[in-house]
């Protein structure tokens, strides 16, 4: 079987779980959302509709992981008693 199936036109191509590590988060994002709007749909045969969930499920996973790297690369400085930078900490997004 091919490792990309050919899909139709407008539609996301579905592969096999794996998500290129080079994928961007915004294209990865973009097939998401695409995938989303099939099956909400709801016209996809059931076979293609499991096809396209799992992929989206890599996507999802592979989004989480981009957005966990963002997360740990953002810092906060944190100034010393001179008003000089001291130190960073992890930014406490909550």
């Amino acid at each position: 079987m091919n490792a990309a199936r050919s899909a139709a036109p407008g539609s996301v191509p579905v592969a096999p779980e794996a998500v290129a590590e080079d994928l961007p988060f915004e294209a990865a994002l973009a097939q998401l959302e695409d995938i989303v709007r099939q099956l909400e749909k709801g016209d996809v045969p059931l076979d293609k509709s499991v096809e396209i969930y799992e992929r989206g499920e890599a996507l999802k996973r592979h989004c989480e992981s981009l957005l966990k790297k963002a997360e740990t690369r953002i810092q906060r400085i944190t100034l010393g008693s001179d008003g000089q930078a001291a130190s960073v900490a992890p930014l406490d997004v909550e």
